[in-house]
């Protein structure tokens, strides 16, 4: 009986125990599987995978066990490491979509999801374009009544600045451009994120090749121009001939029978400022500026540089959605929390809009003038949007390095090869961006210019010890220079260039690069002199006096002795006098009194022949 009332709750008893150690997980991976197909990054921590997995950081870790990884919680493994996981669990995955840098060329406030609904309409972006020195900075001056240009070495912008202005009721935000040659990608980057181009002409000075660039760069843009064609107070303005010019470039004003609105402006006098503001509003109105404030803010860095006490701050034009303080952003391959905002009033904010210019502080580095600006929904998104644009920017840079270094040999090869390094340092990244092309671009056939290091901030003492192990010459564009840095430049023999006109830096670095090239070399007879007389001077020295019979003998030539037609002696003239005065060269017919450094056993009738060494790049 016992055996009977004891039987089956044995065998249920069995079979309880055999339950649990039947699958304990596989109950619950049943309760706990996604629905469909999950999307996986290229790369994704443990403690993230087994959150887009939804199981416990433990079962992840046993199954990347299982396919021979060894990985704790916060470690990263790769899509095909997290595909055989999630494999395990029985759960779909899809590739990665690699989110790729937006390109910068897309004009501001364009957005895909704006409807009837979301818009509201924007503030315009103009974009200021021209010649250096045809007055741009100096006509913004006048809009917003400060004082930038008298700030800027040799009265030429060498950055990119964004600015806001109110006229009456219509807010107008402004972004000033470069106009030296050398800044064509940053003025590209200016037209490019515009609404409206102001081209401005100077009447004196009319069209010149960067205000063909301009022109280019606005069409380039798509996006209607307003010409300025200013400096029409000077006396040799000519307003007529400027018009004609720009139809020449296929810039027809209205005067003419075109369609481009043209003012007439002096920046210094302030005369038609206002004609130039209602005309930029009327062309905003027609073009209908609109955009989604109530969307994740995106836009496009304009500008970064390093402050001392600040951090890494960048120059971001938002171009649709909204930007709050304390919003996670990514700006090309940095990222962090949004620490301040500084509109483009000057003013700290916590919150801007569509076609508002900010200064971002917060970042953990500086992103390059072009890159993408977006605000992610938390730092997890951000992390995985960098290391993305990160593994893609790594892949191109090596395609490049192959086809640089493939180059590189075939020269070295060749035996032709020379280098010049290059460590730059500039104030701002939009700076460092233009030294760096125009730097390189100076590379020849035999010289090849090859850049360090480019990086924004202060020249310090990594930096000389990097020029020191690299043999290289660092060059300053409006960066200052650390204590440390000069004391060990001068110990080392690191030799530091500071410029602050990118004319003077480009002329020295391309002195540089002549300097590289074995020069041709010629010897040029100047003149010849014929010994007198000999006088003794003190003991020892004796001094020749000579009438020149040709050409002429510099304080600075070199002289051959020839003696019956032999050379005697080959050196430089120590002294050289004129009856009682010292002089610096002696011409035809004219007699002195020569000393030579190193020979004075001079004889009646010997020839002193004048020489010098001529190089001439070839």
């Amino acid at each position: 009986m016992a055996r009977r009332r004891t039987g089956p709750p044995n065998r249920g008893g069995a079979r309880q125990r055999e339950a649990p150690a039947e699958s304990a997980t596989q109950v619950a991976e049943r309760s706990q599987e996604p629905v469909g197909p999950v999307e996986l990054p290229a790369s994704i921590t443990v403690d993230e995978l087994a959150e887009v997995l939804q199981r416990s950081a433990v079962d992840v870790i046993k199954a990347l066990m299982r396919v021979g990884v060894m990985a704790t919680i916060n470690e990263a493994v790769g899509f095909e490491t997290a595909a055989r996981v999630a494999a395990s669990f029985r759960v779909p995955v899809l590739k990665p979509r690699e989110r790729e840098e937006s390109s910068a060329g897309i004009q501001v406030g364009v957005d895909e999801d704006l409807t009837e609904e979301n818009a509201r309409p924007r503030p315009p972006v103009v974009t200021v374009l021209g010649h250096v020195d045809h007055g741009k900075t100096t006509l913004l001056d006048a809009i917003r009544g400060a004082s930038v240009v008298d700030k800027e070495a040799g009265g030429i912008t060498q950055a990119v600045g964004a600015y806001q202005v109110r006229k009456e009721e219509n807010l107008l935000t402004f972004i000033d451009t470069p106009g030296h040659e050398a800044f064509t990608a940053m003025r590209a980057s200016g037209a490019q994120v515009t609404d409206i181009a102001v081209l401005v002409v100077a009447a004196d000075d009319g069209v010149m090749p960067q205000t063909r660039e301009a022109i280019d760069h606005a069409r380039a843009a798509g996006v209607p121009m307003v010409v300025a064609i200013n400096k029409i107070d000077l006396p040799g303005a000519d307003v007529t001939r400027t018009k004609v010019a720009l139809a020449e470039q296929n810039v027809i004003v209205e005067d003419l029978g075109g369609d481009v609105v043209s003012v007439h402006v002096s920046a210094t006098t302030g005369e038609g400022i206002d004609d130039l503001l209602e005309a930029l509003i009327l062309v905003a109105e027609i073009s209908e500026l609109k955009g989604n404030p109530d969307r994740a803010g995106i836009g496009v860095v304009i500008e970064s540089h390093v402050d001392r006490s600040r951090g890494p701050i960048a120059t971001v034009l938002i171009r649709s959605g909204s930007v709050r303080k304390g919003d996670n952003a990514v700006a090309g391959i940095q990222r962090g929390r949004i620490r301040d905002m500084v509109n483009g009033f000057g003013e700290s904010t916590a919150w801007a809009g569509p076609s508002t210019p900010l200064e971002i502080m917060g970042l953990d580095g500086l992103p390059k003038v072009g890159d993408q600006f977006e605000v992610v929904p938390d730092e997890k998104s951000g992390r995985q949007l960098v290391e993305t644009r990160r593994r893609i920017a790594s892949r191109r840079g090596a395609a490049r390095q192959a086809t640089t270094l493939a180059e590189v040999m075939r020269r070295v090869r060749r035996g032709d090869y020379k280098e010049l390094p290059v460590i730059i340092k500039a104030s701002t990244q939009g700076s460092v961006d233009a030294v760096r092309r125009a730097v390189g671009q100076l590379s020849t056939e035999e010289v090849q210019v090859e850049i360090v290091l480019a990086s924004a901030g202060a020249i310090t003492e990594s930096d000389v010890m990097l020029a020191d192990a690299s043999e290289a010459i660092v060059v300053g564009f409006e960066s200052e220079l650390d204590a440390g840095a000069t004391q060990l430049a001068a110990a080392r023999g690191v030799s530091i260039r500071s410029y602050r006109i990118i004319y003077d830096l480009i002329d020295d670095v391309q002195a540089a690069v002549n300097g590289l090239v074995e020069p041709e070399e010629r010897e040029v007879v100047t003149g010849h002199a014929l010994v007198q007389q000999v006088f003794q001077l003190g003991r020892r020295n004796k001094i020749a006096g000579v009438r020149i019979t040709d050409g002429l003998v510099r304080r600075n030539s070199r002289i051959r002795v020839l003696r019956r037609g032999n050379e005697l002696f080959t050196g430089r003239v120590a002294s050289m006098r004129h009856l009682r005065d010292n002089v610096r060269q002696l011409t035809n017919n004219f007699e002195g009194g020569i000393v030579l450094d190193g020979f004075d056993d001079f004889e009646e009738r010997d020839i002193l022949e004048a020489y010098e060494i001529q190089s001439s790049a070839r």
